[in-house]
Formats: C-alpha cells, sequence, structure tokens
C-alpha cells in the first residue's frame, strides 16, 4: 500500500537543487516517486510516494544528506 509525505525543504533555488535531491530521496528503499515544488530562496515541497513504512525521519536525512534542510511546518 502507498502512502503520501510531505516535507518542507529550505535552500533549493534551482532545477540543479530539486535534481540532487530528487536523487538522494528516490535512492531511499520503499520510495515510489518524488515530487518537488520549487520555491526559490523560501521553503519548496517535498512530496514522497512510497511504502507506509517510510518515516519522515529517513526522509529527512535523505534531504540532509543532499545537502539541504528539512523544516517542521
Amino acid at each position: 500500500m502507498s502512502n503520501t509525505q510531505s516535507l518542507l525543504v529550505e535552500g533549493m533555488t534551482c532545477s540543479h537543487c530539486v535534481n540532487s535531491v530528487t536523487t538522494a530521496v528516490s535512492a531511499v528503499p520503499g520510495v515510489e516517486s518524488v515530487e518537488i515544488d520549487l520555491v526559490p530562496d523560501g521553503r519548496s515541497t517535498l512530496t514522497v510516494i512510497g511504502d507506509d513504512a517510510l518515516s519522515d525521519e529517513t526522509l529527512a536525512n535523505a534531504v540532509v544528506g543532499a545537502g539541504y534542510t528539512p523544516v517542521s511546518e
């Protein structure tokens, strides 16, 4: 069964940033798809569809690994 999760991410400014985060999050086991609504120099929304077992912490760690900052809503 699929689950949709969203996180806010700071620090993304361009399509390269989107690609970096998409690649990092897509590599997490259980992730089916990744979509990012880019807000340059603001809080972009990362939406992930994947297994029910995915945690916000796991996704946040992937974002940090890509060099960006997840923030709570």
